[in-house]
């Protein structure tokens, strides 16, 4: 996003950390799960601005850094995982593409979790897409506590990235 400075640092990890600052404490946890989930070592910094361009500059940098992981030399390029967070079930299917895609079953718009905004949430997921080159596909069987859905979605997203950057 124009103007919207981020560091980000991410690689492969036997054991995961999360050094995530975007300014949203909510997308700072579920980042750090993203990560956890994934067996990431990442590093994420957002430079304070509004709520919807850190959002989407967290995800693009995210992407982008990735990207190189994702087509790396020995990496599958492709990932699919099932993960649980409470009641809520949410599965996750990536591959890397040259049009960068993403299709989910949830819409959180006009709801807020954690203080965001669902489409911002959503907004964030298109940007890593984009800035990885993605075809993403997100499906939820089971959820009704939005911040359930929200972890359940963002583990499966981690995990499959992690096995996409891996052969």
């Amino acid at each position: 996003m124009p103007g919207t400075q981020t560091g980000v640092r991410v690689e492969l990890a036997s054991v995961s950390s999360a050094s995530v600052a975007t300014g949203l404490p909510v997308l700072d946890h579920l980042v750090g799960e993203l990560a956890r989930s994934g067996r990431l070592r990442l590093t994420l910094e957002v430079a304070p601005g509004r709520a919807e361009e850190e959002v989407a500059a967290a995800g693009r940098g995210l992407g982008e850094a990735l990207a190189a992981l994702l087509r790396a030399d020995g990496a599958s390029g492709r990932g699919w995982a099932w993960l649980p967070a409470g009641e809520a079930l949410a599965g996750a299917v990536l591959e890397v593409a040259d049009e960068p895609h993403v299709a989910s079953n949830v819409d959180f718009s006009g709801q807020r979790v954690g203080g965001l905004a669902g489409d911002v949430v959503g907004r964030f997921v298109q940007e890593l897409g984009a800035g990885a080159g993605l075809n993403v596909h997100i499906r939820v069987l089971e959820g009704k506590e939005p911040e359930h859905v929200l972890l359940a979605i963002f583990k499966a997203l981690g995990a499959a990235i992690g096995i996409a950057c891996r052969p």
